[in-house]
């Protein structure tokens, strides 16, 4: 089929889509076109008895009613995707569908984009930002480093890549009678970085976190310790255990990839496998994950570890540029908005207790994210760099 047929087969199927007429298998052939993002434009026809804010809810309401998101197929079918919020919509649980409020077009890549209004008030997403602390103490803001080697620390150079990493790289672990130096690399609120340890562990801090960690490791151990949340991919190595400290809990593996998640204004330090297998200990107790499991460690008295089966892609989103939501309250989300961008939260009058899934990149300005939200009855406001949520 040519482009001006295919063209021609994307808009009956839109106008089907719009009519309530189309079929589940039509529907998933215009689902897999769109996630495409091909080059010709389609026009989602107008001119109903209904006005275009309807039929735009209309087709929502399809796509969350019947392209249905599959866990076991999550790297084959896809949300549709509104590409100005570079995700797919937020979804309301137990209440009634969400309405956008925002002006359609179409992109010359044939994507369905939405064009906001500017707020008033706005605040930019985080970046990657970081500063390094040598073990002298002095300090190297690394945002702002030219791509090269920074320093030298015995036989450890620090190099600066171009994508935006920072490499240690050292010929190998050093005696265990030596001094080891160690280095601090943290990120502020509103950003994130990526550092790869000498041995080949690759780590990706989020916002508000750090990570200490020796320039090179001796020829005991391998071990870090960690605050907020940060992502490893561990370079395997079964003589050398590489131990993760985050406040009480120590999680120990021989090379696999995992999240941790440890900012202390959350209930619990969460610790997330995604391959491998990992130990994690806290005051004398001991779990062992396995792929999709978390363990909780509770932030406040004794330690008491739990294990639950999550979904893993899910939480590690942060690293890949999503916020992903699952069945989140307000609450959380404006936890996670707070480090991003870099806010203040401040709540007058009864919080809304309705939960949320859904997913939004995170290069979105906060007004975007907000708009999102204000549809469950909540307000928000931005003033300067404070968020004020209320009912």
């Amino acid at each position: 089929m040519n482009s001006n047929g295919s063209l021609d087969r994307y808009q009956q199927l839109a106008k089907k889509w719009l009519d309530k007429t189309i079929t589940p298998a039509e529907q998933e052939e215009f689902a897999a076109w769109y996630n495409k993002g091909q080059d010709t434009p389609v026009n989602i026809p107008r001119g109903f008895a209904e006005d275009e804010e309807s039929h735009r809810v209309r087709i929502l309401n399809k796509v969350n009613e019947t392209i249905k998101y599959d866990r076991s197929h999550r790297n084959k079918i896809k949300y549709i995707r509104w590409t100005s919020i570079a995700a797919a919509c937020l979804l309301l649980l137990s209440i009634p569908p969400l309405y956008f409020h925002i002006r359609k077009k179409v992109t010359k890549k044939g994507n369905i984009a939405y064009q906001q209004k500017p707020a008033k008030h706005d605040v930019a997403p985080g970046g990657n930002k970081a500063v390094l602390t040598l073990a002298n103490g002095s300090k190297i803001v690394l945002n702002d480093a030219k791509n090269g080697v920074l320093a030298r620390q015995g036989k450890t150079l620090l190099n600066k890549a171009k994508t935006n990493q920072l490499v240690y790289m050292a010929p190998g672990s050093v005696p265990n009678n030596l001094p080891v130096a160690y280095n601090t690399i943290s990120t502020p609120r509103g950003g994130q970085f990526q550092v790869v340890l000498s041995d080949g562990t690759k780590v990706w801090l989020n916002a508000a976190s750090s990570i200490t960690f020796p320039t090179v490791f001796t020829k005991n151990e391998r071990r870090v310790n960690i605050t907020g949340e940060v992502y490893f991919e561990v370079a395997k190595n079964k003589h050398l255990p590489f131990r993760v400290v985050a406040g009480k809990q120590t999680v120990e593996v021989l090379g696999t990839h995992f999240n941790i998640n440890a900012y202390t204004d959350e209930n619990s330090i969460k610790t997330t496998l995604a391959e491998g297998s990992v130990k994690v200990s806290a005051e004398g107790q001991t779990v062992f994950l396995t792929p999709d499991e978390q363990s909780n460690v509770s932030n406040s008295g004794k330690a008491n570890i739990t294990i639950n089966t999550v979904d893993t892609d899910d939480i590690l989103a942060w690293k890949d540029g999503s916020f992903v939501f699952e069945k989140a309250d307000i609450p959380f989300i404006m936890r996670q908005a707070s480090r991003w961008y870099d806010v203040t939260i401040k709540y007058e009058g009864n919080i809304s207790d309705r939960r949320f899934t859904g997913s939004i990149s995170r290069s979105v300005n906060l007004s975007e994210l907000l708009k999102m939200l204000k549809y469950t009855g909540v307000n928000f406001k931005i003033s300067d760099k404070t968020i004020v949520v209320g009912s």
